[in-house]
């Protein structure tokens, strides 16, 4: 079998969809499914250093990228398009991420002409909180593209059961089925040790450290969760403990966050390190007393789901979709999304 996987983009800024993209393409491979995705060279404001319209090998599985253009919401990509024209027949099945994306809406449509079947993962954007973010753009896109290609999917990929509830709350019940994200086992085994994060970050010592592990973007709340951890480490019993921000994002972001910390405290309690991968990301999520994901809305979260694989516990928001398998299971705490209830479950 080959499948065809269309996202808008990979980069590491944006976060678990580009992971989660390349596990899954692995995991397919070792049952002899053959895997190629499909998709542009958005890097942000910049673009990835690769070969463009050609199959290469990027992180460790066949990817074509496209020119992306114009916009960096929706990427725009008429090569892109082009090229799926002339080449989604040559697949058995079309795995699509994304919604509100040109990409999507491009594929969908062509898959539609040429009697391929296809999936769509929402990864999160038919919630609420989601659909009323840009709500006018995605109107138009609803109309113009989105209602159709949702209409005509063989199936709709939810990770959890509550992304499945909220969406369909929406968009009305249909052919939604629930396929967890997976996590790479070599992640578990690799040979990361907490020791290595702590040596190459020495401001750390060895005091115990609360990890926050994301794309840095406004729907993980962290400034609410900068500020309770920040006032209730103020307190001389609480006043060895570290937050390690671990991630990057949109640089006028990034910098408003590091601006909000410097304003509040001078004494090294917060530690930035930008985006961690491999054995140091390993060995950061397992040396962490507790990992935080304090989130407005959080479809799945593959790094949470990881730090619960390294047997780390967890402390997160209600609105995060996997809340209520976290509360049955034992495996952290979990609190409504308010300073104040984060501030009292942190003591």
């Amino acid at each position: 079998m080959k499948v065809l996987h269309v996202i808008p983009a990979v980069a590491a800024r944006y976060g678990g969809p580009s992971r989660a993209i390349f596990q899954r393409c692995r995991a397919l491979e070792s049952y002899g499914v053959r895997s190629l995705v499909a998709t542009t060279d958005a890097d942000g404001p910049h673009r990835l250093p690769v070969e463009l319209e050609r199959p290469i090998v990027y992180e460790g599985v066949p990817v074509i990228f496209f020119r992306r253009k114009f916009t960096e919401s929706f990427k725009y990509s008429p090569s892109l398009a082009r090229w799926l024209k002339r080449n989604v027949g040559c697949f058995d099945v079309v795995h699509i991420d994304a919604v509100f994306s040109h990409s999507s809406v491009a594929v969908a449509r062509v898959c539609r002409q040429q009697s391929v079947p296809y999936l769509v993962r929402p990864l999160g954007s038919l919630s609420h909180w989601s659909l009323n973010r840009k709500a006018v753009r995605k109107r138009f896109l609803w109309r113009i593209g989105v209602k159709q290609m949702l209409a005509g999917a063989a199936a709709i990929h939810y990770t959890t059961q509550e992304e499945r509830r909220q969406a369909e709350s929406i968009v009305g019940s249909g052919c939604g089925v629930i396929v967890p994200l997976g996590i790479d086992e070599q992640i578990l085994s690799a040979s990361a040790h907490p020791e290595d994060f702590r040596l190459r970050y020495p401001a750390l010592g060895n005091d115990p450290y609360v990890l926050v592990l994301c794309r840095l973007h406004p729907v993980k709340a962290l400034e609410m969760f900068l500020d309770a951890f920040l006032n209730v480490t103020c307190r001389e019993e609480f006043h060895h403990w570290r937050l390690v921000i671990a991630g990057d994002g949109d640089a006028a972001y990034v910098s408003h966050l590091k601006r909000r910390v410097a304003k509040l405290v001078s004494n090294g309690r917060v530690l930035f390190t930008g985006w961690l991968e491999g054995n140091l990301k390993a060995a950061a999520i397992k040396g962490a007393d507790l990992f935080a994901l304090t989130s407005y809305y959080e479809s799945f979260g593959l790094s949470l789901v990881e730090a619960l694989a390294y047997g780390v516990a967890v402390f997160i928001s209600s609105n995060v979709n996997l809340a209520n398998e976290i509360e049955s299971a034992q495996a952290g705490w979990i609190v409504n999304l308010d300073g104040e209830s984060i501030r009292s479950s942190l003591i």
